[in-house]
């Protein structure tokens, strides 16, 4: 902290003979002591009827006049208050102190380097670089204060000069500062102009123009083309189903689905394109002179040129839900139009008889062969079994051992009940002799009896075989003839079933909607078509302004 110095009195000095112009002597300059600020010049003191001269204006704020005629004391805290509430930047303080530093000043701060260069006459933010240069005239009139030679304060020029401009120097920093900034929103406002002009440049060039060049050909270049719509649908003959249940209640157009397909390929297929040329003259069509050049065909176009003219001029679609198709033929003539329309109807039924009829008689084919094949099968069993029945001199072997069997198992429950009735004879003490010689002979032709059947039964063999075997071979030769019967009637029932499918179309075409011959044009879409252009190039345009933005920033980093 530093401490006020003690106030020094000092004396009036009056004017002097001999003094500068006008009679006022220009007074030297105190030397303050070491670390004060020196002392301004001395007032003259005013005399009657003497004549008054303008002072000379200077830079430094000027001090006002001390009371009772006596000078002021210097106060180094109340020049440096006065100092900070100037509101000085801090380039300026930093000019301040290279400017104490060059003239062999030793400041102690920012301030008091301001406060020292103001008390040695010198003006702090002096542009020393320019004015340096600048000789003056040698009858202009000497500086008031000087030192080294150097020029400190401003002086009078002669008429004719101008002096620099002090406009900047007399504003306050908040008005240059707003200056300043008035002047950095001018330029980016500036920029922002120059930018938005070779942005709408870019966008006329690249979009606007291209978009503007599409609405016109659309608008006034495009050729009309008038378009005919049909729908038809694939059907299949109702068929009864021996077993009911969920396959009875879908549609019959379910089960159309690869036809329907089948004959869309056809439709859209380069082979309908040439028969359609050969009947009608498609490409002949599209080369009329009258079509606009984009749509136009050559004069003699190739199958390939033409086919694309067909595929876009010709539009089928398919609905499985609905198992309907639906085509849509465009030409320049609504009459032609109708015309396409009718013929692909046409070749789409074509195709579909054939694709059935093939179908058909193959199922035929198939249903015959296997027809034929169980016949012969049923013929060879019988042949079987003929052949059986005729080497064993039996018609009915299975029923001669059944007759067999069911005598034996006769005689033999009589000869157990004879046999009992004897014995109930015989425990009699006084049996009846002629009765008991009737029963026993009774059990004894009973017996004689069974014997001749079971030699009969062992005996029953036709050559080296058995009459068991016999027996076997034949029971097979039966169960392959009851097979091939089977077999022989389920081919039957499917060539029958077959042949009733084959009498009656299977598929058939049927045509909901019938081609009509426009009277408006369908097709350019003048306005659609520009929109879609529109956007087309400006995605183009966004997707290039991308790339280049990119391609820049990674080329700068």
């Amino acid at each position: 902290m530093t401490t006020k110095p003690k106030a020094k009195k000092f004396r009036i000095r009056r004017n002097t003979p001999g003094s500068g112009p006008g009679g006022a002597a220009q007074a030297p300059v105190a030397q303050a002591p070491a670390g004060q600020a020196p002392r301004g010049p001395e007032k003259p003191a005013s005399r009657p009827n003497a004549p008054q001269q303008t002072p000379v204006q200077a830079t430094a704020p000027a001090t006002p006049a001390p009371a009772m005629g006596l000078e002021p004391t210097p106060s180094p805290d109340r020049d440096i208050d006065a100092i900070k509430r100037e509101g000085l930047t801090g380039r300026q303080l930093r000019m301040a102190r290279r400017v104490a530093q060059k003239n062999g000043l030793a400041p102690t701060s920012d301030y008091d380097a301001v406060r020292l260069l103001r008390a040695n006459g010198i003006d702090p933010f002096q542009r020393t670089n320019m004015l340096e240069l600048v000789v003056p005239d040698q009858e202009q009139t000497q500086p008031a204060v000087s030192q080294k030679g150097k020029i400190q304060l401003p002086q009078t020029m002669a008429p004719g000069k101008t002096l620099p401009s002090t406009e900047f120097a007399e504003q306050s920093p908040a008005e240059r500062r707003a200056q300043e900034i008035g002047s950095i929103q001018k330029d980016i406002a500036r920029r922002r102009r120059r930018r938005l002009a070779l942005l709408v440049a870019r966008l006329s060039v690249f979009v606007f123009l291209p978009t503007i060049l599409a609405g016109w050909y659309f608008y006034a270049v495009a050729t009309p083309m008038y378009s005919s719509k049909s729908a038809f649908m694939i059907l299949q003959a109702d068929t009864a189903t021996a077993s009911g249940g969920l396959g009875s209640l879908l549609p019959s157009q379910f089960n159309t689905n690869l036809d329907a397909i089948a004959t869309q390929d056809y439709l859209t297929s380069k082979d309908a394109m040439l028969r359609l040329d050969s009947d009608i003259g498609f490409k002949s069509h599209f080369s009329n002179p009258s079509i606009d050049p984009i749509q136009r065909l050559s004069e003699n176009p190739t199958n390939e040129q033409a086919y694309k003219v067909y595929k876009k001029f010709v539009k089928i679609s398919y609905d499985p839900t609905e198992g309907s198709i639906r085509m849509e033929v465009s030409a320049a003539d609504p009459l032609v139009a109708a015309q396409f329309s009718n013929k692909l109807i046409s070749y789409a039924e074509t195709r579909v008889d054939d694709l059935s009829q093939r179908k058909r008689e193959d199922q035929l084919a198939d249903a015959r062969r296997s027809l034929e094949r169980a016949k012969q099968e049923r013929r060879d069993a019988q042949t079987a079994l003929v052949t059986l029945q005729s080497d064993s001199d039996l018609l009915d072997p299975e029923g001669l051992i059944a007759s067999l069997r069911s005598q034996i198992s006769g005689y033999q429950l009589q000869l157990q009940e004879k046999e009992l009735q004897l014995q109930a004879l015989l425990d009699n003490p006084r049996p009846n002799k002629a009765r008991v010689d009737g029963v026993t002979g009774d059990v004894r032709r009973l017996k004689n009896l069974l014997v001749s059947l079971e030699s009969k039964m062992n005996e029953a063999t036709v050559g080296e075989s058995s009459l068991a075997q016999k027996t076997a071979q034949i029971k097979l030769a039966q169960a392959d003839l009851a097979t091939a019967d089977l077999l022989m009637q389920t081919a039957l029932q499917t060539l029958k079933q077959t042949e009733l499918e084959a009498n009656r179309q299977v598929r058939y075409l049927t045509t909901s909607v019938e081609p009509v011959a426009s009277q408006d044009p369908s097709y350019p879409r003048a306005f659609e078509n520009t929109v879609v252009a529109f956007l087309i190039f400006s995605g183009i345009y966004l997707m290039i302004s991308l790339t280049a933005s990119i391609l820049r920033e990674q080329v700068s980093s």
